[in-house]
């Protein structure tokens, strides 16, 4: 079927429940209802941000149902967007679509056209809040930045979305207060596939991005903390002469678009920020082997299909890039006991059905995975030093640029006092 728009229809908050509505539809014919609970004891907030928090999380989290027929004209009944917020939306949509476009084999220059309903959204002067909100995924990354910052401040909590039974075993390890939040999609998303709908990759970070905003104001929370690295920045591949990033809103550039966004919205009150964008994901595994794997190392999980069993515990799938990336990055900084402890007893680097992968995360076969792997030098790097271990990943052959360090600290875009939490951590374990 073809439809002609895509219409934001609607945003509905009950305070007293917590829960969240969003609705959408494709010419008033085929409607969506998206639905988010918010499960924890609410602060004292300005009623003006929340609702400001809520569009814009009402706005990014359209994509989901938009990309399922790409209708050519997008309608907007509730929501106040000026110019910059117009052009937010439509470049987050455009390039955080970029995996889902070459998939599809779709053009990635398909306008994405967000109308201007504003000549103007107000400033307003809400104290700003108080407290680190660091956003909780599971893995390594995440875990990281909490160790990095527990005992460098006095107010530190971590939030997250969906998955409550997985990751309660964490949240109840890193013992910080936690705010829960559940996501409904609508279920007729699965059901669209008769009538010729895509599917594929959505900026699903840009979404947390808004959903932790509107947590950090729920909660009384200032600053918004993510935990993506600088090879997030590096694209994936090139599809009809355009980079296609999977990571595209784990990046620098989508980072500091949100927080231009913010700074419209909110003025100072609410700051976005990734505490590890200036280090590598060796680094990271770095850091986490020598401060946190004994404490973490039988309830973290960085694969993505972690959440997908029906276990209730977290598990390692052994089979993805994303296991195969994490398996090698560790490789330098753990014992091959542990680490194959880690997987069940499994050796990744050695097993036959992962060659192929590890050639594309190396650049010497095919593209890079459509994954959260690392840089491409960064891989090698790590497979250099494993090679010392195991004389037989030889057979993997590729230069190795000489001024690379993965060691080194690069750009970011985190406020002055921020970064200095994590360069004086980084040094004393370094030392």
């Amino acid at each position: 079927m073809k439809y002609q728009q895509f219409i934001f229809e609607s945003y509905d908050f009950d305070p007293r429940t917590g829960e969240l509505r969003l609705c959408y539809s494709l010419d008033r014919t085929l409607s969506f209802t998206e639905r988010y609970r918010f499960d924890f004891p609410f602060a004292g907030y300005d009623p003006t941000a929340l609702d400001r928090a809520l569009q814009i999380l009402f706005l990014v989290a359209g994509v989901s149902y938009y990309k399922a027929f790409i209708p050519p004209e997008i309608v907007v009944n509730k929501a106040s967007m000026d110019s910059s917020a117009a052009a937010f939306l439509s470049k987050t949509y455009g390039k955080g679509l970029g995996e889902f476009w070459y998939v599809n084999q779709l053009d990635p220059n398909t306008p994405v056209n967000f109308p201007v309903t504003s000549s103007e959204v107000p400033n307003i002067t809400s104290p700003p809040g108080e407290g680190m909100l660091v956003g909780l995924g599971g893995g390594k990354d995440s875990l990281v930045s909490v160790e990095l910052l527990r005992g460098q401040t006095d107010n530190l909590a971590t939030w997250s979305l969906n998955h409550r039974p997985q990751l309660t075993p964490l949240v109840e390890r890193i013992g910080l207060p936690h705010f829960w939040v559940e996501r409904q999609w609508d279920p007729t998303l699965k059901e669209l596939a008769s009538q010729g709908a895509y599917n594929g990759h959505v900026p699903i970070s840009a979404i947390f991005a808004c959903v932790g905003t509107v947590v950090a104001i729920l909660a009384g929370k200032g600053d918004i903390i993510t935990s993506n690295e600088r090879s997030a920045n590096e694209p994936t591949l090139v599809w009809q002469g355009i980079a296609i990033n999977h990571q595209y809103s784990k990046s620098l550039e989508f980072e500091r678009d949100f927080q231009a966004i913010l700074g419209n919205l909110f003025g100072g009150s609410v700051r976005y920020y990734s505490f590890l964008r200036p280090l590598s994901e060796l680094k990271i595994a770095e850091i986490f082997a020598e401060r946190s794997f004994e404490k973490y190392k039988d309830i973290f999980c960085s694969c993505n299909r972690a959440f997908i069993h029906t276990s209730e515990r977290m598990s390692w799938c052994g089979e993805c890039p994303k296991c195969a990336f994490t398996f090698l990055a560790f490789t330098p900084f753990l014992g091959r006991g542990q680490l194959e402890n880690l997987f069940g007893g499994k050796n990744l680097l050695m097993d036959p059905a992962l060659e192929t992968t590890y050639r594309e995360l190396l650049g010497i076969e095919g593209d890079k995975p459509l994954d959260c792997v690392g840089e491409i030098q960064e891989s090698r790097t790590a497979m250099r030093l494993a090679q010392e271990q195991y004389p037989e990943l030889r057979k993997y052959e590729f230069e190795l640029p000489e001024d690379y360090d993965f060691r080194s600290v690069e750009a970011h875009s985190m406020p002055p006092e921020i970064y200095s939490l994590l360069t004086g951590s980084i040094t004393l374990l370094v030392s």
